[in-house]
């Protein structure tokens, strides 16, 4: 049994990643980051599956981080979320650098309580459009705390991505496996009071549950 610290979004991926590590019997605590982020009400979700496995859950508050991240959709109130998919880089749906941010502040929580592992919830393909989602990426992460870090934080802390190798339809093959109630996790841009259907991630949501033949529960806007 390892401890363990899960970034938990509240999306579907880190959420069946939070259930995974559960029933894998790991000292499990889930953090939640606000980086400003337009659907921040996917904790919401993140905290409720932390309910339901009992795990603790912490949300760290920087919001104020979003300011200084202007021109993109999640992070600039004044770009609007765009109702395409994303399959270029450059995509305004991508904030760069941030899970550089993301996992450096889940880093520096684990090793303040000496845990064993940061454990994240990158999937297959999504280093296309976002790099530091990457298997390459995290090894290079590794690399700089293994430095970063030397002395002062137990020497086998690694950021892990159980799920690099599946997809997003081999992830909802195994939340199913779980049991996992897929409408209590979140993917949605727009961050409204229900998903919006037509966003990037909504549509990645949507394709996703077709591909793995599983009927997506998920209450879509009307109409979309």
């Amino acid at each position: 049994m390892a401890r363990v610290v899960a970034v938990v979004s509240g999306g579907l991926d880190s959420v069946v990643l939070a259930y995974h590590l559960h029933q894998e019997g790991h000292d499990l605590q889930l953090l939640s980051i606000n980086y400003g982020q337009r659907h921040r009400k996917e904790h919401d979700f993140a905290s409720l599956a932390a309910r339901r496995i009992g795990a603790p859950h912490d949300e760290l508050d920087l919001s104020n981080l979003s300011a200084a991240l202007p021109g993109y959709s999640l992070t600039d109130p004044s770009v609007e979320v765009p109702d395409q998919h994303y399959t270029q880089p450059g995509s305004v749906n991508v904030v760069p650098n941030r899970n550089v941010i993301l996992f450096s502040v889940a880093f520096g929580h684990a090793a303040a309580l000496r845990a064993d592992q940061v454990a994240v919830g990158a999937i297959a393909g999504d280093d296309a459009t976002a790099p530091d989602c990457s298997a390459e990426f995290i090894a290079s992460f590794n690399a700089m705390e293994e430095i970063a870090t030397a002395g002062y934080a137990p020497s086998h802390l690694r950021v892990a991505a159980p799920f690099i190798r599946m997809t997003k339809g081999d992830v909802i093959l195994r939340g199913q496996e779980l049991g996992v109630d897929f409408s209590e996790t979140w993917s949605c841009f727009k961050g409204q009071e229900v998903q919006c259907g037509v966003c990037a991630a909504c549509e990645d949501r949507r394709l996703a549950f077709s591909a793995a033949g599983v009927v997506d529960p998920t209450l879509y806007k009307e109409g979309s």
